[in-house]
């Protein structure tokens, strides 16, 4: 029997993973990509391009708008038709770049290869910035930052999030069997940066052959390991992975560096190994497109701005006599409905779930029984449903003191609640108003100029 660890409070959802065993399957380029500048936790890049610009797939088309940003590429070769604002996935207009692709054959980037390992630990972090890397698990933190901790927090381990949680996302699950040596070395570059002792991959126990394979490739490797962890939603949680292989505790409003810790997802990892030594740049991704209203269910391997809809054509389409209802990128229970297919594939997009009825059926709200389900699932030891009552007397304040910014929006409280309150939505507003209420009183301490 596996020895796994796991983390206090989550829950079990149904894992409705049905795609482990589709392999990837890589999609010719689309006609046409829609890139916002902004794919990242930060400040949204800057254009290098004009509208009537003729680019080239992988050429860099903006610079970081700062030193928490990363720069687009081209995903395809063609010409600029567009610069403008355009829908984003999160639901608002941003400046995004239109490349129709050319009728030309696409050529294959390039690449000169070098051994990564023995490069500088300056060029790795440049190659890794110049490339456009961000936490690809979806937080999307640019990646160059989070390996550059201040030299008062110095980092003992790394830790590669190979969990994969989130009920019917398989994509990293299929990264990990189909591109193990890319996973590994990614991770001693990472340690090699951060000068780290200890790295280690974390897996859930549902995923066994890739618990076997990448213990097979770091056997041997007396600062590496790869950790079984229990099967339990939010076990990929940076916090939740912590302390599970590590036993240590992120303070609240503190960082994973705060304990001496860095995380990476796994396909990060793969992208930092093609960056550092072949310096491709961050122009595809692997989603998993699942759901009963999809023809052919899997993992594909797709271009950065492809817009759903085509992605969604181009793997199949859907089934023409089961109606689609909900289409949700990401996963369940952290993943956004989206209201137009229009949106574009970015550098977050783990999956994507085409439900029926059914499957997205809505359950009516009913008051709370105050039954304490929510305090038990909750990983981060808070109290929703004290907290709900907090944001819906607008006590702003109160909500701030009793913890709402530590709430990670998993969604563990909502899914466990009889009532169907709408906690999470709740929590997400009152972490807004909280945030702006400290920036005003902090605004308003500041002494004025003359």
């Amino acid at each position: 029997m596996m020895n796994t660890r796991t983390f206090a409070g989550g829950l079990h959802p149904p894992d409705l993973k049905t795609t482990g065993g589709a392999a990837i399957v890589t999609l010719p380029p689309p006609k046409k990509v829609v890139l916002p500048l902004s794919q990242h936790i930060g400040a949204p890049g800057k254009p290098l391009v004009a509208v009537g610009a003729t680019v080239e797939k992988g050429q860099k088309l903006s610079e970081p708008g700062g030193f928490v940003s990363a720069p687009v590429h081209a995903s395809i070769a063609g010409k600029v038709v567009a610069l403008g604002n355009f829908m984003h996935p999160f639901g608002v207009a941003s400046t995004a770049i239109v490349i129709e692709g050319s009728a030309e054959p696409e050529k294959p980037l390039s690449p000169v290869a070098v051994d990564g390992l023995s490069l500088p630990d300056d060029e790795i972090r440049k190659r890794i910035q110049e490339a456009g890397l961000v936490g690809m698990g979806g937080a999307t933190f640019p990646t160059h930052v989070k390996l550059s901790p201040p030299a008062a927090k110095p980092i003992d381990s790394v830790i590669l999030n190979g969990v994969e949680c989130e009920p019917a996302l398989t994509a990293d699950h299929r990264l990990m069997l189909e591109e193990p040596d890319k996973i590994v070395t990614g991770l001693k570059l990472i340690m090699k940066v951060l000068k780290a002792k200890k790295g280690y991959i974390g897996i859930e126990a549902n995923k066994p052959d890739a618990i076997r394979l990448l213990d097979e490739k770091v056997k041997g490797e007396e600062n590496l390991a790869v950790i079984p962890l229990e099967v339990k939603y939010p076990q990929g949680g940076e916090k939740q992975l912590i302390a599970a292989v590590l036993g240590r505790e992120v303070p609240s409003g503190g960082l994973p560096m705060d304990v001496g810790v860095v995380v990476q997802n796994v396909a990060t990892a793969a992208a930092i190994h093609d960056a550092v030594f072949f310096q491709v740049p961050l122009i595809e991704r692997v989603v998993t497109l699942a759901g009963s209203c999809v023809q052919k269910p899997g993992n594909y391997r797709v271009r950065l701005g492809t817009p759903v809809a085509d992605f969604i054509a181009a793997a199949g389409g859907l089934k023409p006599d089961i109606p689609l209802a909900k289409v949700i990128m990401g996963g369940p229970m952290m993943g956004l409905a989206l209201f137009d297919l229009n949106v574009p594939v970015i550098k977050g997009t783990s999956g994507l779930l085409c439900w029926s009825a059914q499957e997205a059926s809505l359950r009516e709200e009913k008051t709370c029984i105050r039954c304490g389900r929510c305090i038990e699932a909750c990983p981060m030891h808070l109290l929703p449903q004290r907290l709900k009552s907090l944001v819906d007397k607008q006590k702003w304040a109160d909500a701030g003191g009793l913890g709402i910014l530590d709430c990670m929006e998993c969604g563990c409280c909502a899914y466990t609640c009889p009532a169907n309150l709408p906690l999470v939505q709740s929590f997400k507003l009152g972490k807004k108003v909280v945030l702006a209420e400290r920036k005003r009183e902090a605004d308003a301490q500041k002494p004025k100029g003359n």
